[in-house]
């Protein structure tokens, strides 16, 4: 990317807009790079937050039902392990979409 950058450069007669054309083709693959990465790693954030969330609500209304604290807090706690464990589980699928889309990227 950066010799890619620098050869851009090397032209003397290209105006400042076609070089600057030039930098952004050469900077192309590592934003969709990172486009890719971002997209997947928000997907797995939001699915976890509302998993949380969703333990969140349960011990509420646990609370609200009359639950001591001591065991809603238990009750929170073996939910949230829970959201983890599967959240884990899911790491290697992501992982592998990544890098599927990320091998589709031409250089």
């Amino acid at each position: 990317m950066f010799r890619c950058s620098a050869r851009c450069c090397e032209d003397a007669a290209a105006s400042m807009q076609e070089v600057q054309r030039c930098i952004e083709r050469c900077h192309a693959p590592l934003a969709r790079a990172q486009a890719i990465v971002t997209a997947e790693l928000e997907h797995f954030q939001d699915r976890l937050s509302r998993c949380s969330l969703q333990c969140s609500d349960q011990a509420k209304d646990a609370l609200d039902s009359g639950g001591s604290e001591p065991r809603v807090r238990g009750q929170l706690d073996a939910c949230l392990a829970t959201c983890g464990e599967q959240h884990l589980r899911l790491v290697p699928a992501m992982a592998k979409k990544m890098r599927d889309g990320l091998a589709n990227i031409q250089q």
